[in-house]
């Protein structure tokens, strides 16, 4: 399986994912984004895995699982545009928002944005057809969030 993702997201076959896969592109968008900074810790690994557990209902091991495979799969892919296209074809876009604001809840946990963050989450937003308008709107509901 991981295999075949992988040629997916390298661009060596035209097939799509399946949804679960689509699962693993979002976690691996995640790492990415945690790991542009060059500061990957704990805590940002702990979002993630609550990201993940939230959004998909997974167990804290189940997710801290998709997260590990995530990890090696951010490593091995070589461009963002498969993981947000796989992400696409597998969201409607009524519910793009969400994952958005998933993207910016990671961004903004530590309580600094830097801008290797904002230059990949404005790379992320078009090509999951969110405007800046309301990808901004997403990053107000996740900061009233989480000082709320």
């Amino acid at each position: 399986m991981f295999d075949a993702l992988l040629k997916v997201l390298t661009g060596d076959t035209d097939e799509q994912l399946p949804e679960t896969d689509a699962r693993l592109a979002l976690a691996a968008l995640l790492v990415r984004l945690a790991r542009t900074d060059g500061q990957y810790d704990s805590s940002e690994s702990s979002r993630i895995d609550v990201i993940l557990a939230r959004r998909y209902g997974l167990t804290d091991t189940a997710a801290a699982s998709l997260r590990g495979e995530a990890e090696v799969l951010e490593a091995e892919a070589p461009d963002t545009v498969r993981f947000t296209r796989s992400i696409k074809d597998h969201t409607a876009h009524e519910h793009r928002d969400t994952v958005i604001e998933d993207i910016w809840e990671l961004a903004l946990a530590d309580g600094a944005r830097s801008d290797d963050e904002d230059s990949l989450i404005r790379l992320v937003a078009p090509l999951l057809g969110i405007n800046d308008r309301d990808s901004a709107l997403a990053r107000q509901r996740v900061i009233d969030r989480l000082n709320g």
